[in-house]
């Protein structure tokens, strides 16, 4: 594939540096510009924090922080970690004047033509860009990935679903501070603490979650016909998000046949051979104590980027499974799967210079 020029806005936060991390070798997507907000003309390797800091690179001396607006990037596609409020607002200026925006904001997620993307799970959505373009008049496009949290669910739940059919899903998560942004909770809240109630979190998963596993129908998305429940808990791991999940089915499932299906699960990516995508996109664990995130979360032949499940067992009720599943939430449930969906894109022809 041809490079491509990237610009991340949004580029000093934890997802925008992940963004940065995972772009600085990366095969045909070449980092060209970050933008922020009130860094402006700063060099970028003055702002970053964490592992990112570690590395040497010329490109992290080189960039320089600029305006997050059209005219100020030389981009063929657009990575943006900015807040939902500037999201709203700059991201269809964007689409509008040509570019190819790739959202991990929640913003857009809901919009009836925007795809709500995980590149294993639902490509055929990416039919929604036609629709899209045509209905708004744009140049370019809009894509959004999902919230961290259903990223981890709607993977572990796409080949059950497709395989066995899902009438409930009843999960409670564990969701790590890094998933709070920087710098997110006080260490006086969250140390030796868990916090029952994460704004929105919990609207978020359900939602997106029915919209993931739908089906296209007249230029949108008719949204699953299954029940989520989700519960979420912000505890003080670091990465990772553990989630606990009752899974509901139309029939009988046992858990042997739960693990077939999860572990053989592939999809497009892993057809494609994108550089992104793991071989096994859903690792099945067999020890009783896994997974953890502190041993699971870079699992995989790409790091970050396999949700790790674990725990398979039959509930009570009838018809049901009890699992657990772990994301890690900058990576595949953030920067990572959007790059991956960036490359299918390319892979697809869906982006200039592919």
């Amino acid at each position: 594939m041809r490079e491509l020029r990237v610009a991340v806005l949004g580029a000093t936060g934890i997802i925008g540096q992940r963004y940065v991390e995972l772009l600085l070798d990366h095969p045909f997507l070449r980092l060209s510009a970050v933008a922020g907000h009130g860094s402006v003309g700063r060099r970028y390797s003055e702002l970053v924090r964490g592992p990112l800091r570690l590395r040497r690179h010329r490109l992290l001396d080189e960039l320089v922080v600029q305006e997050a607006k059209p005219e100020a990037l030389e981009a063929d596609l657009i990575f943006s970690a900015l807040p939902a409020r500037a999201a709203a607002e700059k991201e269809p200026l964007f689409a509008g004047r040509g570019f190819a925006v790739l959202s991990d904001s929640s913003a857009h997620r809901l919009e009836a033509d925007v795809p709500l993307l995980i590149p294993e799970v639902n490509p055929e959505h990416l039919e929604l860009l036609r629709t899209q373009r045509a209905r708004r008049g744009w140049r370019g496009f809009l894509l959004a990935t999902p919230n961290c949290t259903a990223v981890g669910l709607g993977l572990a739940l796409k080949p059950l679903h497709e395989a066995f059919g899902i009438k409930r899903v009843v999960v409670s998560t564990l969701q790590s501070i890094s998933g709070a942004g920087y710098p997110g909770l006080s260490a006086l809240d969250i140390l030796g603490n868990v916090i029952p109630y994460i704004e929105g979190e919990e609207e978020k998963v359900e939602r997106e979650t029915r919209k993931i596993l739908g089906r296209l129908v007249d230029g949108g998305v008719q949204e699953a016909d299954l029940a989520v429940e989700a519960m979420c808990h912000r505890v003080p791991t670091v990465e990772g998000h553990l989630e606990s999940a009752l899974v509901e089915f139309k029939g009988d499932v046992t858990p042997e046949q739960a693990r077939e299906a999860l572990a053989g699960f592939t999809g497009l990516p892993q057809r494609l051979k994108l550089p992104s995508a793991p071989g096994r996109p859903i690792l099945v664990v067999e020890e009783q104590d896994r997974p953890q995130p502190r041993i699971d979360s870079e699992a995989g032949s790409v790091p970050g980027m396999s949700v790790v499940v674990g725990r398979i067992r039959r509930a009570q009720a009838s018809n049901a499974l009890k699992l657990s599943l772990l994301v890690h939430n900058e990576i595949r449930g953030g920067a990572g799967g959007a790059i991956l969906a960036a490359e299918l894109l390319a892979a697809l022809g869906l982006l200039g210079g592919s």
